[in-house]
């Protein structure tokens, strides 16, 4: 595992794990949000975002935290290792609204509350974005792809990961 992709549906944890697989592995980790999104919550031009993510893909390793349907399948044909996170949408949702108000290191501002329209995004995700993400990932060849339905077996994982010493 050098080039990883970690995705899922909004609060599924995936800079969370993301920053536990980096300490574990000693691979830096690159929150996609923090490479498209500008701090006052405008995007940066799809140049931009494109020449960024190239320039993190061609490093020897790396782990890429989020979703970014339209890059997903570039992506996947630089990636060795998709860690999915399918988890419920209740954990999802839960999670969202957990983190309002927090100061995270994979977002460029604060949310200060629960914005109505990503809220409706996060509910629609596994009928939308979901289906798409299964569809790349069926059709990917020559990648390990890991999915974990529980934050249980999220943790599970990466305590075996910790104990073996990054690798199983």
């Amino acid at each position: 595992m050098k080039k990883i992709l970690v995705i899922g549906c909004p609060g599924s944890g995936k800079s969370v794990f993301s920053r536990r697989l980096s300490t574990i592995l000693g691979i830096p980790v690159y929150h996609l949000d923090m490479v498209y999104w500008k701090p006052d919550v405008t995007e940066v031009p799809r140049e931009v975002f494109d020449e960024r993510i190239t320039e993190i893909m061609n490093r020897d390793e790396w782990i890429m935290d989020g979703n970014y349907g339209r890059t997903l399948r570039y992506r996947l044909s630089y990636a060795d290792t998709v860690f999915f996170l399918d988890l419920p949408l209740e954990v999802c949702l839960q999670s969202i609204e957990d983190r309002i108000g927090t100061v995270r290191d994979d977002l460029p501002w604060v949310e200060e509350k629960l914005d109505p329209e990503f809220r409706e995004y996060v509910i629609q995700f596994p009928d939308n974005q979901g289906v798409r993400v299964r569809k790349a990932l069926n059709e990917s060849r020559n990648v390990n792809i890991i999915r974990f339905t529980s934050r249980e077996e999220v943790n599970s994982y990466l305590d075996r990961l910790e104990n073996d010493n990054g690798s199983i």
